[in-house]
């Protein structure tokens, strides 16, 4: 992974990648892996794959915070 962002701690928004593996994304809702690639796979948070790896665009992220904040269903 290029960056450093391997085992990398975040404690900031600004701290991840602009594109994020499902594992970060995990880290930065605080869920699990394995919703997250359910979230993901269902097309609740937009996504898309490289080869065989999903990747998610952390600006998406927010959008998708938004939209449960005015109460839309996931």
């Amino acid at each position: 992974m290029s960056k450093g962002y391997e085992n990398k701690e975040f404690k900031y928004k600004s701290d991840y990648p602009e594109i994020m593996t499902i594992n970060q994304v995990a880290e930065y809702f605080q869920i699990s892996e394995m919703t997250t690639y359910k979230l993901v796979q269902e097309g609740s948070i937009p996504a898309f794959k490289i080869g065989r790896h999903w990747r998610v665009k952390r600006d998406d992220l927010d959008e998708f915070i938004e939209r449960l904040k005015r109460g839309e269903r996931i």
